[in-house]
C-alpha cells in the first residue's frame, strides 16, 4: 500500500501562513492526499492541538530554527529548543523518539543548512516546492542524499491552503503513524512534485499583506 503524504506544511500558529485546520483539511483531501505533516515554525503544539481535532491523517512535527539552518522533527510529543547547532538538534529529536529531517537544504532564502547536511540525518527534503532556484535545489538535494544514503522525501512548504499537494511524499505504508516513520527511516518512500506557481505565490503574498493591515490576530483570525 503506498500513500500519499505532504511532509511539511505550516498553519495560522505559523506567523507567516494563511492555513486555518479546517483549509488544511479540505486542501488536503482536494489534493487527494491521505495527510499531511504540520510543521509550524518553532511550536509543536499547534500540530498537536490538530492532530486531536480532527479524523484527518496529521503526523505531529515542528520546523526547527537550528543556529545552523531549519530542521523538521516529525513525529514528537515535546518540542525541541530553538538556536541549538544542527548536531544538538538532530539528537534532541531523536532522544524525543523523532525522525529528523533536513528541509530545503539548499535552497536561497531559507535558512538552509547547506554542508551542515549529514548522515546523522534520517532524510533529506529533495523537493521542496517553495524553494528557490527550484531545479538546482531539487538537483542539489538529490545528491546530498544520495552521497549520504539516506530517505530522500518532498514537502510543499505550504503557508496558503491551495499550496497544498503541490509536493508531497509517496510512503510505502498502512495509514498510521509509526508505519510511515518505519517506511522513510527504511528508505521505503519517494518524493514527488514541482514549484508552487508564482501566481498561487502573489495572490499568497497579496492575502497576507491584506491581512497585516487589518493587525487581525494570527491564530483567532480577530482584529486586535
Amino acid at each position: 500500500m503506498a500513500i500519499k503524504i505532504d511532509l511539511h506544511v505550516h498553519t495560522r500558529y505559523s506567523i507567516d501562513s494563511l492555513i486555518t485546520p479546517k483549509e488544511l483539511v479540505f486542501h488536503a483531501r482536494k489534493r487527494g492526499l491521505d495527510g499531511v505533516a504540520v510543521t509550524d515554525h518553532d511550536r509543536l503544539d499547534s500540530a498537536l492541538k490538530i492532530a486531536k481535532e480532527t479524523e484527518f491523517f496529521i503526523i505531529p512535527g515542528m520546523e526547527i530554527t537550528s543556529s545552523n539552518g531549519h530542521i523538521i522533527a516529525l513525529n514528537i510529543q515535546e518540542p525541541v529548543t530553538k538556536r541549538l547547532d544542527a548536531d544538538e538538534t538532530v539528537d534532541r529529536i531523536h532522544e524525543a523518539g523523532g525522525l529528523a529531517v533536513a528541509c530545503h537544504p539548499t535552497a536561497l532564502f531559507k535558512g538552509s543548512l547547506r554542508k551542515r547536511t549529514s548522515s546523522r540525518f534520517d532524510a533529506i527534503e529533495v523537493i521542496n516546492a517553495s524553494a528557490f532556484p527550484f531545479s538546482s535545489s531539487v538537483s542539489r538535494a538529490r545528491q546530498f542524499a544520495s552521497s549520504l544514503g539516506i530517505a530522500q522525501v518532498a514537502g510543499t512548504d505550504a503557508h496558503y491552503g491551495p499550496e497544498i499537494g503541490c509536493a508531497y511524499t509517496l510512503i510505502d505504508s498502512e495509514l498510521s503513524i509509526d508505519g510511515v516513520i518505519k517506511a522513510i527511516s527504511t528508505r521505503m518512500c519517494q518524493p514527488f512534485g514541482t514549484a508552487i506557481p508564482w501566481k498561487l505565490r502573489l495572490k499568497k503574498e497579496f492575502l497576507m499583506f491584506k491581512e497585516n493591515l487589518g493587525f487581525k490576530n494570527r491564530e483567532t483570525g480577530e482584529n486586535g
